[in-house]
């Protein structure tokens, strides 16, 4: 007896075994493009009215490897081996984007286990929004169908189930069923799909132009100054350089290397735009401007993870706790009271968020240079030690014997509302962190940011501020990726991917 197919599907594809990466790595790219093809053809015959008698269905490629052997790996290693015998695996999405990614991290599975990879369909579908680039919508016209009465778009083709798309191999609470792969990455295709969209929607750029070292930064003035440079680095034919991009894809090309400018800038700016200095193998720098609060701070790093990144950075304001601090005094994180309640489900508060020391070098390092200080002599503009990050903005207001005492029990020397978020969700996705604020009130001691005083602090601060967090990052590109990408943010047993 014949049984009728399901879904209306492209035939299946055999798995293949590869010892190598790069040809692993274009199996990828040809099941991919394949199968989001064959799902925007099926979408864009059933917007022109061609409804199909099946739902439609195309599943995302896997990469899948399978050990056999307690064998140690090189311990030395945060990355790059599987933690134990059975099978592994991971979907991809998005191969174009992350083909040198993926080359690197199938090219140490290889090599690190000396067993092949395997690259096949997976059983995940590919929601019909994530078969397209950009919004749907915008590339498709799809409002055209809001008046057709047949089937729903659901009953048709596969869409975003977020029920499909939490972060529990990231909180360390997803179990495998026996018989079932263990985790290769972080994240499964669907969940990337889902933040790379946020992420043209939330900062106005694509997540093309990302590069992998970020700033973070709740000032418009600091994106001014970034914005500033950028554009006389391209103007100015910088070699390490390639392009400028801003909100609404504006691409402003390095004079060295020909080509006219690109994109058009948004009706408004999105909520938290993007600038990104642009460097081969996206070794540039991203800027974001968050704006003031927790929950911003969350949702950005949230997606910027699924890129990948090597590093990122919180620069920022805050408030001086101590009355030897002066306006325009440095504060370098090293500890965080964490009472602004976003990941306390996914991160307890139990759990200490450390200070990472290949950061904190390199940001210290970074001070002294711009400031021409060192030793004893950069204790005048710079302090180390705990933030207090809250999600209360007008905390001034609240009961001050019951916050003077907590902050003073916690030993804390400057307050904010976003360095805690950062970094905790640094920590949580296993991207390397830092922060480095710069005090622009002092509320407990009278000095209070006010229009006038503020506009001076800070035509006097951000550029220097902004100086040495661009200077650090030069730092930390100088290191090597497996002292950078440290052991301590790997758990007992981690995935394979970095």
């Amino acid at each position: 007896m014949t049984i009728a197919p399901q879904y209306l599907s492209p035939p299946r594809l055999a798995t293949e075994a590869f010892t190598g990466a790069p040809p692993a790595v274009d199996r990828l790219m040809e099941i991919y493009e394949r199968n989001t093809g064959f799902l925007r053809d099926r979408f864009e015959c059933y917007l022109g009215g061609d409804v199909p008698a099946l739902p439609v269905r195309a599943t995302y490629p896997f990469v899948r490897i399978t050990t056999g052997t307690h064998a140690r790996i090189d311990s030395r290693l945060a990355y790059g081996f599987v933690s134990g015998p059975g099978v592994h695996e991971t979907t991809i999405t998005r191969p174009d984007l992350y083909r040198r990614y993926l080359t690197e991290q199938i090219e140490l599975l290889i090599e690190n286990h000396g067993v092949p990879v395997e690259i096949g369909e997976s059983d995940e579908p590919i929601p019909i929004h994530f078969a397209y680039r950009r919004d749907i919508n915008i590339e498709t016209q799809a409002t055209q169908r809001e008046q057709y009465d047949g089937p729903p778009l659901r009953d048709l083709f596969d869409t975003p189930d977020l029920a499909a798309m939490d972060d529990a191999i990231v909180n360390g609470t997803m179990y495998p069923m026996p018989g079932q792969p263990a985790p290769l990455s972080m994240f499964r295709a669907a969940r990337i799909d889902y933040s790379l969209h946020r992420l043209s929607h939330y900062t106005g750029t694509a997540p093309e132009h990302f590069q992998n070292f970020v700033i973070f930064t709740n000032y418009q003035f600091y994106v001014d100054d970034f914005s500033r440079i950028g554009r006389q680095r391209m103007a100015d034919g910088d070699p390490s350089a390639t392009a400028f991009v801003e909100p609404g894809n504006m691409v402003t090309p390095n004079t060295r290397t020909g080509g006219t400018p690109t994109g058009q800038p948004p009706a408004r700016l999105p909520q938290m735009p993007a600038y990104h200095l642009v460097e081969p193998d996206d070794r540039g720098v991203t800027m974001i401007n968050i704006g003031v609060g927790p929950s911003n701070a969350r949702t950005i790093t949230d997606h910027v993870a699924v890129l990948r990144p090597h590093a990122w950075l919180m620069l920022g304001h805050c408030a001086g706790l101590r009355n030897t601090q002066k306006l325009g005094d440095y504060v370098l994180a090293h500890g965080y009271v964490r009472e602004d309640h976003v990941l306390d489900e996914e991160l307890p508060l139990w759990v200490p968020i450390p200070a990472l020391a290949e950061v904190q070098v390199a940001i210290e390092q970074a001070v002294g240079e711009v400031t021409g200080l060192s030793g004893y002599e950069l204790k005048k503009v710079m302090r180390t030690g705990t933030v207090a990050s809250v999600d209360n903005r007008n905390w001034e207001l609240s009961d001050h014997g019951a916050i003077l005492r907590r902050l003073s029990q916690s030993r804390a020397i400057a307050l904010d509302m976003e360095s805690a978020a950062i970094t905790a969700n640094g920590f949580r996705f296993r991207v390397p962190y830092g922060t480095l604020l710069c005090i622009s009130d002092k509320p407990l001691h009278g000095e209070i940011k006010l229009a006038g005083m503020a506009g001076e602090f800070y035509r006097q601060r951000v550029g220097q501020h902004l100086e040495i967090g661009l200077k650090a990052l030069e730092k930390l590109k100088s290191q090597e990726r497996e002292r950078l990408h440290s052991r301590k943010l790997r758990s007992f047993t981690e995935v394979a991917f970095q």
